[in-house]
């Protein structure tokens, strides 16, 4: 993916195994599988039942585990965390997850993805009551919550304690005796369940299912508390107001194209995608590309919709590493250049349809149209199949700040001549919950589409805005 360089960062993935042998060793092949979800930092909790164990470092997981660290990660269950900073500055190895919280009397292990949008206010409550933080993860207000209340059983503190936060979260909880997970009122993030063998896995993708061996069950709903003990699997629900709002940018751009979401194939549903653009969206051309890799699928669609050849009419470099990461815009540039080029054998003298997922700020697919024209296309005519990003995204994903949104400053023709396109549209609203389909009553057929409309699924507090967007 070119999230690092195209402004859209996913925050974090979340693996967990409860009761194997083996559960430090799968959780590292389970993190390999959700890398796309997090390269700046990864991160295992092991329990042996008595005692935890933690070993958590920067950079992707292959990195972080380079030998040895398993001679001490024993245990039949473990936690695991794959990481991008989308809320807050990073603090070093003290917000790598999972975070470890020892005390006299127990220890427990917690990894999050997703955002709170009032950890904020939370925190500084908290820290007026006397609660020191070691960390600027929303994450650790979590911890705090459920330390300080004053329920006798675990499953009880942390039901209270997410009754008082906000957002869109994926939690997971290990203790000595117990594996805990739970999805936020709303659904926002994926958050699966699967069984190997007597052991059970949590996954944020089924990809990593597929990784270890395992069977997928079922996801955890909205609202729900899942656990994990030596009696098996039961759950409770923290709240009945419930309602399911999967973020649809995973769909359209974050998840791997191998992964299931709400028992939808992320490929076939970004294929569908493609076909709606086609539908929506024709023009006379000679040749469709698609902008490695999570656009590729959507490419196809469009090209067998339109009766046009998919042509593999840009490469992507798997080599170059991670110089890229820090989103500068001189580095966005710089990016482009290295990661992708243009096959001149397939797109000179042609009438190109390049399709892309979205657009942020404009910078890549200025880039990218560039590259194609350098090599010879005839015409480049730029296809996105999702709406206009408009509004920024306060839920894990990293979207910038609406001043440096370019759909959200200029009109498509005026993006269409910053870019330097023959052409440029944008799939609608319509077309997008059609192309995923998703079999539901919900509204906008149970997903988030705030990054598109502005109508966001919780409050926004005023201290979660960016400066910028508190006008």
């Amino acid at each position: 993916m070119l999230g690092e360089i195209k402004g859209i960062n996913e925050e974090c993935g979340v693996f967990a195994v409860w009761g194997h042998k083996d559960a430090p060793q799968l959780t590292y092949y389970g993190l390999h599988s959700l890398q796309h979800r997090g390269q700046e930092g990864a991160g295992i909790v092991a329990s042996n039942g008595e005692k935890m164990q933690v070993h958590k470092g920067p950079g992707l997981v292959s990195e972080v585990f380079k030998k040895g660290e398993f001679e001490r990660l024993r245990g039949e269950a473990s936690l695991g965390h794959v990481r991008y900073p989308a809320s807050g500055s990073d603090n070093g190895f003290a917000d790598w997850q999972p975070l470890l919280i020892r005390s006299e009397t127990d220890s427990m292990a917690i990894a999050h993805n997703g955002n709170l949008v009032n950890a904020n206010g939370l925190r500084h409550q908290l820290e007026s009551q006397g609660s020191i933080f070691q960390t600027r993860s929303d994450t650790e207000v979590l911890a705090h919550l459920i330390k300080r209340s004053v329920y006798p059983r675990i499953e009880d503190k942390l039901k209270n304690a997410l009754t008082m936060i906000k957002g869109a979260y994926a939690f997971a909880v290990l203790t000595d005796n117990q594996l805990m997970v739970a999805q936020d009122p709303n659904g926002m993030r994926p958050f699966s369940i699967g069984r190997l063998g007597e052991a059970y896995i949590v996954s944020s993708e089924t990809c990593a299912f597929d990784a270890v061996g395992a069977e997928y069950l079922r996801e955890v709903e909205p609202g729900e508390i899942v656990i994990f003990d030596e009696e098996g699997m039961h759950s409770e629900y923290f709240t009945n107001a419930t309602s399911r709002v999967l973020c649809s940018m995973e769909y359209i751009y974050l998840a791997r194209p191998d992964s299931n979401l709400d028992q939808i194939n992320v490929h076939s549903a970004r294929k569908r995608l493609g076909k709606e653009l086609a539908k929506e969206a024709p023009v006379d051309a000679d040749v469709v590309t698609g902008v490695p890799d999570s656009s590729i699928s959507a490419a196809i669609g469009y090209a067998e919709e339109a009766g046009l050849p998919y042509e593999l009419g840009l490469i992507k470099n798997r080599y170059v590493g991670r110089t890229f990461i820090k989103p500068s815009q001189e580095l966005r540039e710089q990016g482009v250049k290295m990661k992708l080029s243009a096959v001149r054998g397939v797109v000179e003298g042609k009438r190109v349809v390049m399709v892309d997922d979205s657009i942020v700020r404009g910078t890549t697919s200025k880039r990218i149209v560039r590259l194609l024209k350098d090599v010879g296309a005839k015409e480049v005519h730029v296809r996105i199949s999702s709406p206009p990003i408009t509004h920024p995204c306060y839920y894990g994903i990293d979207t910038s700040t609406k001043e440096e949104l370019i759909a959200a400053n200029h009109s498509i023709e005026e993006m269409r001549e910053m870019m330097g396109a023959d052409s440029l549209r944008f799939l609608s609203i319509e077309g997008l919950i059609k192309g995923i389909g998703r079999d539901t009553d919900e509204p906008n057929g149970g997903q988030c589409l705030a990054c598109f409309t502005g109508n966001y699924p919780t409050e926004i507090y005023p201290d979660t805005l960016h400066p910028h967007d508190k006008r």
